[in-house]
């Protein structure tokens, strides 16, 4: 065959039966062990992929826990803010409707002190004018009129200054 001598064939064949020999018997002695060594490296990457994933599921468990926190407390952040703008809102009205209310007390004071002294003011012009208004009349009295004529021009002063208003 192919041109070779017996020997050679026979050495080729020789080396396919020891090489085949050869395969089988590392098969049989290393399949297990390298099929184990694989098995064993295949199940510890899916352990470390399954713990990846377990760590992966609580990072985003702590994600969301965090994230409600932060939103719980911005929540409340703004209810304190609404309480607090609410406070600040109220306590400006009352103490606009406080001085409010003080201003109205000094107003009535101040006008019930005009009208006082305006008063006191009517009643001294009275008192000056009838003063006047008497010795006037005395020296008028004294001068023309006798006792008689001088009681009745009294009484009649008298009363007409009692029945006068005075003009604002």
């Amino acid at each position: 065959m192919f041109g070779l001598d017996g020997q050679t064939f026979i050495q080729i064949v020789a080396n396919l039966i020891n090489l085949v020999i050869l395969a089988a018997a590392l098969a049989y002695l290393l399949y297990k062990p390298v099929r184990n060594v694989l098995r064993k490296r295949t199940e510890r990457i899916q352990g470390q992929l399954m713990q990846a994933d377990e760590e992966m599921s609580r990072a985003m468990e702590l994600r969301r826990e965090y994230e409600q926190k932060i939103e719980d407390i911005e929540r409340e952040r703004d209810d304190i803010l609404g309480e607090a703008r609410k406070q600040a809102s109220e306590t400006g009205r009352r103490l606009i409707a406080d001085a409010k209310a003080e201003a109205e007390v000094v107003k009535e004071r101040a006008a019930s002190s005009v009208a006082m002294e305006w008063e006191r003011a009517e009643d001294e012009m009275r008192t000056a004018i009838i003063e006047v208004s008497a010795a006037m009349a005395e020296k008028f009295v004294s001068l023309a009129i006798n006792k008689d004529t001088h009681d009745r021009l009294f009484a009649e002063t008298i009363s007409d200054l009692e029945g006068m208003t005075w003009r604002d």
